[in-house]
């Protein structure tokens, strides 16, 4: 990744008649809610976003977390919001997952919000501490057959919930999951070496492996990830067919106009190129997948539809 190959990749939205017709953005400070806690990938992703914005805004922007029910709490705040560009939002995929894992939304994930821009490819991992009596995914897999339902997994939300239950399904073993409100919190217990094993993203695991005290046993994806090139895929461990990743996309509430959602998108995009921007994302362990509105829109109808065939093949439970 490198600061040529990522400005390439962007669907920029900056042509000086577009420029001039989008509304202006911002007229008032604004916030980003994001419905996690602090600590965890999401939240790392969006402060650091933030930050390179600052320097091109008008008015302040600030990250406010308002944590809960799988992310719902900050998303109902963020779907009850005015318009005009003042009320952000940065979710994962749990987001439109929750509508399938969850049974008393009061909002709906596709329906009640408008994109503003797909931000971020997550790649998620399995982590263990390294004072666990394996030091392989081969050799967790063993010990959980050895002893069956021995060994859980932690998860922090309905995304990381699937990948741990979706990997104990194709892997054939019984493995039991850990509720954390947050991915800082699962890997404070990894590196304790309380949790046998976790899954998260690997903005929540990267920080954390320099300790030498934490593992990462497998990416989730069906290629490896050059982020960390010599951690294996579940699938070259033999557990075939695993292939999970998420994403993480800014959204507004329902009224805002398409005009002011492609304005927002074109400063994320700016932000985007920031060497210091770039430079943080490699750091940080993340593949920024920046797109425009309606190629987020496109991108949401697909990932509806696959969790609503994961749900019909019986392979989501809700959780209330």
């Amino acid at each position: 990744m490198n600061r040529r190959s990522l400005i390439l990749g962007l669907p920029l939205l900056a042509t000086p008649a577009l420029v001039q017709a989008q509304p202006a953005w911002p007229t008032r400070p604004v916030r980003v809610i994001v419905p996690y806690p602090p600590g965890g990938g999401t939240d790392v992703l969006a402060r650091a976003v933030v930050e390179a914005m600052r320097p091109h805004l008008a008015h302040p922007i600030v990250v406010e977390n308002r944590a809960g029910a799988n992310g719902a709490i900050g998303s109902e705040v963020i779907s009850r919001a005015d318009g005009d560009g003042t009320t952000l939002g940065i979710v994962t995929s749990t987001h439109t997952l929750n509508k399938y894992a969850m049974g008393n939304l009061t909002y709906d994930p596709i329906r009640d919000f408008t994109p503003v821009a797909l931000m971020s490819r997550q790649i998620l991992v399995m982590v263990s501490g390294t004072s666990q009596p394996f030091d392989s995914l081969a050799g967790m897999l063993a010990a959980a057959r050895a002893r069956p339902g021995s060994i859980a997994f932690g998860q922090t939300e309905a995304v990381t919930r699937f990948a741990g239950t979706e990997f104990a399904r194709l892997a054939g073993v019984q493995m039991q999951d850990v509720y954390y409100r947050g991915g800082g919190l699962l890997m404070n217990d990894i590196v304790a070496g309380h949790l046998p094993t976790g899954w998260t993203s690997t903005a929540s695991a990267i920080p954390h492996l320099q300790s030498g005290r934490v593992r990462v046993l497998c990416v989730s994806t069906a290629t490896r990830t050059s982020l960390m090139p010599d951690v294996p895929t579940a699938q070259e461990a033999g557990v075939a067919g695993y292939d999970i990743s998420g994403w993480v996309g800014m959204f507004g509430p329902k009224s805002m106009a398409p005009e002011l959602a492609a304005r927002i998108q074109a400063a994320v995009a700016t932000a985007y190129a920031d060497p210091t921007l770039v430079q943080r994302f490699v750091t940080l362990g993340l593949e920024p997948d920046l797109r425009p509105p309606a190629a987020f829109a496109t991108f949401l109808e697909a990932d509806d539809r696959r969790w609503a065939e994961a749900v019909a093949a019986g392979r989501i439970e809700r959780s209330n």
